[in-house]
């Protein structure tokens, strides 16, 4: 190997070590912006029973909202399981969902997801979420629903309620 090609080898190691380093430290970071911003509380099982499953963090409620004349919601899935989650979104598709409220397939996200205040972040800070639920374990769980407001809900529920007039 000439002097040049060695040159050119050690720049490539380390440009890709410089880039597995950043890819690393945005995941970080979406983890924390992850935690922080609560998305446990409503995507992970066992949250609202006060006995968080963190063997399976993110992988979708078991509690649904209940809102008054909508339906139920629970919180999905949001691990990579291509069958019951992320999986098959991309990492722009989950951005755009953070920041506009929109799925992929053009349905708004449910009424109780924040995303009105998580289109504050930058946009580093949702690719650096995106890329965290991206990188955690895959985990099969199907959330049920939505429910419309006459379907019949087969989990537990939380109900918000208007005040009496």
């Amino acid at each position: 190997m000439g002097k040049y090609s060695a040159i050119v080898l050690l720049a490539a190691i380390a440009a890709s070590t410089g880039a597995a380093h950043a890819q690393t430290a945005n995941v970080a970071r979406g983890k924390y912006l992850a935690s922080f911003a609560g998305c446990n509380d409503c995507h992970t099982p066992g949250n609202f029973m006060g006995k968080r499953d963190v063997s399976r963090t993110l992988g979708g409620s078991d509690v649904a909202f209940v809102i008054q004349g909508l339906g139920a919601f629970a919180g999905p899935n949001l691990t990579p399981d291509k069958e019951t989650g992320l999986g098959n979104w991309s990492v722009d598709q989950i951005v755009t969902a953070l920041k506009t409220g929109k799925r992929p397939d053009g349905r708004e996200l449910a009424p109780i997801m924040p995303w009105r205040d998580f289109a504050n972040l930058t946009d580093s800070d949702v690719r650096s979420i995106a890329l965290y639920l991206k990188n955690l374990p895959a985990i099969s769980n199907k959330v049920p629903g939505p429910f419309g407001p006459n379907d019949k809900v087969n989990m537990f529920t939380m109900r918000l309620t208007p005040p009496p007039q």
